[in-house]
């Protein structure tokens, strides 16, 4: 990761085939680094609490993760072409860390709940190894889907708002199950960009990225929480 700025030059399907493989690899070395804050925010909350006082203040919480979530993503496309951006996606992922202690709190008081999340955590780690072997070795250009899936990505969203106000257990079981179609091919997407040059910026690709797996692992942990949470 010696180099943070954008290659630049050819545009996408121009960046040579070096340059794309040497931001992939940056890309997968970042991203790999950006699970540990993840994993250290969701136990600090846990250790300290967090977790419940939020369960308590669900609206409260909701602002504080909107705010939190889309200032720093804004403050990392706004910085991504110097170190400030690396360490900014490492501030992020700690958040997200903190924001998914709740869900995790929640399976964890169930007696199975510790084989929840390593079964959701071997799905997350099944869909993504399936997904990058897919866009890396699709030799088209996936960018039609964009559009598609940012739909898709913005009717979950509000969808979840609107579920949030108004709790309609149809519908969110429906979101999740939207939730994991969609970041799963947003995970295909996004690597074939990076394949086809189409995005040359690693701490943007790796940003993109992370969201995907964290939504994945989110949706899988939701759904095996509802229908094989042993709350006996």
């Amino acid at each position: 990761m010696a180099e943070l700025q954008t290659v630049s030059g050819y545009g996408q399907g121009g960046v040579s085939s070096i340059e794309r493989n040497k931001v992939l690899r940056n890309t997968y070395t970042l991203l790999a680094m950006s699970l540990i804050p993840t994993i250290a925010g969701a136990w600090l909350a846990m250790a300290l609490g967090l977790d419940k006082t939020m369960l308590k203040s669900p609206g409260l919480t909701l602002i504080l993760f909107l705010v939190g979530a889309f200032g720093l993503m804004f403050a990392i496309e706004r910085n991504k072409n110097s170190g400030l951006g690396v360490a900014l996606l490492l501030v992020f992922t700690f958040f997200m860390g903190i924001m998914l202690s709740r869900m995790l709190g929640v399976v964890l008081g169930m007696k199975n709940g510790a084989a929840l999340i390593m079964y959701s955590l071997g799905g997350t780690a099944a869909i993504f190894a399936s997904m990058a072997v897919l866009g890396t070795m699709i030799k088209k250009d996936l960018s039609s889907m964009g559009k598609f899936l940012m739909v898709g990505a913005l009717v979950v969203f509000f969808g979840g708002l609107l579920s949030f106000f108004f709790p309609m257990p149809a519908l969110q079981m429906a979101l999740l199950f939207m939730c994991l179609g969609i970041f799963s091919l947003y995970m295909m997407y996004d690597i074939n960009r990076i394949v086809q040059g189409g995005e040359t910026n690693y701490v943007s690709a790796t940003l993109g990225l992370y969201l995907d797996i964290y939504n994945v692992f989110q949706s899988l942990l939701a759904i095996l929480g509802i229908f094989g949470g042993d709350r006996d």
